[in-house]
């Protein structure tokens, strides 16, 4: 792994550098120690630090992961099913798109998206991922597959594989039910788990190489245990952190290593937007708008581009172990807890209490040419989505960033993340682009423990069709749209504004809110 920064940058961090070394930061996390990130957060900390080890740790699972894919294939099972969130999905998602290999990951609670993944179930093994089991999202995901594998006459026992920490609930019901199960380090968070069984299992069976992901892991272990101005953790961690009054945003591209922006998306933005502090994350492409005029809040942190403020390289698994020890050298720099998320939990409770009573959802204030519009936090002022936006926009200020959410199946409107580079061209405003619900166990930390800078857009639409949920008193249908109006209620809570739009005709109307933004 190679971390250069630029000769201009280098003076600016170098005193968050001094700090790191001198305070022996980097060589205690080594040694696992609790106390770096102070008394408050001790108690966390110290069921939080297995993810320092896990690339060694880890070794003892290759042998099952590979005897359980080489089984599968035997019987004609070759493609993968990944269920999860958070850091349950992105690493898979990441390690098998940079290898080339198939993984259909299911992280969305889009009824159309979930149907499109219940085909094929003659050669499907599914792996449903989560810590406890209790992650809503998740938990329906199975219920659809058990239900389609019945259905099919397919037992589900010999093609659902569950990976949870030891002792979950979901754990010991699985175990009973005969499932196969991989238990994953306690010890670790969800979005440091991607060394472990949450990022090993799902890809090892889909056919990545895990055995030299591993392997370079282990091999960059090494330079990060000593504070030195060798260590590239060090150096990264000033980067993100060294000095908020002047930059608190930065841009990470997902082009050269795919998908890898947006891994680190969730694992820095979780693990820093807190107490009203933090460092976010703005995954881009290597031709967005930013990069012809970095706004002066933020700072480009690019793969193999030397003309950014920081560049970086190396192997997957490198690159995975760096920027997680970077991550919490940052909390320590910015004198925070990176192991909680004190603010992931109030989006759950809200869209727990729209399910419970729907007609408390956020009314629609107008309707514009097929486009409702309802907003919180703001006053909106006309009848136009023209005018609900131009208000939010006019709200920008120096340290402002523009944040969608769209509530739609990703895998059959990506069209939308071009919304992305148009308002960050028309405002001049770092703008970040999240799918629900799954940034609300990313991002959705940030946007509410974090700085009060955000200005958001929310999307929803309707839906070609909706899907029962086994033994659930709602369907996919109706816990997406309580997500929706649940994050869209909680975020003014922060200060932020919100505008939601609601498309009855999504793809159609994407034209027109281009349109709009670019005028």
């Amino acid at each position: 792994m190679q971390l250069t920064a630029s000769e201009e940058f280098r003076p600016l961090i170098e005193p968050a550098v001094r700090r790191l070394i001198d305070n022996h930061i980097s060589s205690r996390l080594a040694e696992k120690d609790d106390t770096i990130w102070g008394e408050a957060a001790q108690e966390e900390a110290s069921k939080r630090l297995g993810w320092v080890t896990s690339a060694s740790d880890s070794a003892s699972l290759l042998g099952e992961i590979f005897t359980l894919r080489d089984s599968l294939r035997e019987k004609g099972v070759d493609r993968v099913v990944l269920c999860g969130m958070g850091g349950s999905s992105l690493a898979p998602e990441v390690i098998c798109k940079n290898a080339s290999v198939d993984l259909v990951v299911l992280d969305s609670t889009s009824p159309d998206q979930v149907a499109a993944a219940l085909v094929h179930l003659e050669r499907t093994v599914v792996v449903v991922s989560s810590k406890s089991g209790s992650t809503v999202e998740t938990d329906s995901q199975k219920r659809a597959f058990e239900s389609a594998f019945a259905a099919a006459g397919i037992n589900a026992a010999e093609r659902i594989v569950i990976v949870t920490d030891p002792g979950s609930p979901l754990d010991q019901a699985s175990r009973e039910a005969g499932y196969r199960v991989f238990n994953a380090d306690p010890n670790v968070g969800g979005r440091y788990s991607a060394l472990t069984a949450f990022g090993l299992v799902p890809s090892g069976l889909a056919g990545a190489d895990i055995s030299q992901l591993l392997a370079s892991a282990v091999s960059a272990s090494s330079a990060l245990q000593y504070d030195s101005e060798d260590n590239p953790a060090i150096w990264l961690a000033s980067a993100m952190a060294g000095d908020p009054a002047s930059w608190d945003k930065f841009l990470i591209e997902n082009d050269v290593y795919p998908g890898f922006g947006d891994w680190v998306e969730q694992l820095v933005a979780e693990s820093t937007g807190k107490e009203g502090r933090g460092v976010l994350p703005v995954v881009v492409t290597s031709s967005a708008p930013e990069f012809s005029q970095v706004p002066a809040d933020t700072i480009s942190i690019r793969a193999r581009n030397l003309s950014s403020h920081c560049s970086f390289e190396g192997e997957l698994g490198e690159l995975f172990l760096v920027w997680e020890w970077a991550t919490a050298l940052a909390g320590y720099l910015l004198e925070i807890n990176p192991f909680d998320q004190p603010n992931v939990e109030s989006a759950k409770i809200a869209a727990r209490a729209l399910l419970d009573s729907p007609q408390q959802a956020a009314e629609v204030e107008f309707v514009d040419r097929g486009m409702a519009v309802s907003s919180a936090g703001i006053e909106i002022v006309g009848q136009t989505v023209e005018a609900a936006l131009e208000q939010l926009m006019a709200m920008a200020g120096d340290h402002s960033y523009f944040s969608f959410h769209v509530y739609l199946n990703r895998g059959e409107y990506p069209q939308f993340e071009a919304l992305r580079d148009i308002t960050a061209a028309r405002t001049k405003r770092p703008t970040t682009f999240g799918w629900g619900p799954r940034f609300l166990h990313s991002t959705g930390q940030y946007h509410k423990g974090g700085p009060t800078q955000g200005l958001f857009i929310q999307i929803t639409g309707e839906a070609g069709m909706d899907l029962e949920i086994k033994d659930r008193p709602f369907t996919f249908g109706e816990l997406i749209a309580a997500q929706a109006a649940g994050d869209a209620n909680v975020i003014p809570e922060s200060g932020a504004p919100v505008v939601s739009i609601h498309l009855s005709e999504p793809l159609g109307q994407l034209e027109l809110l281009k349109k709009i933004i670019e005028s």
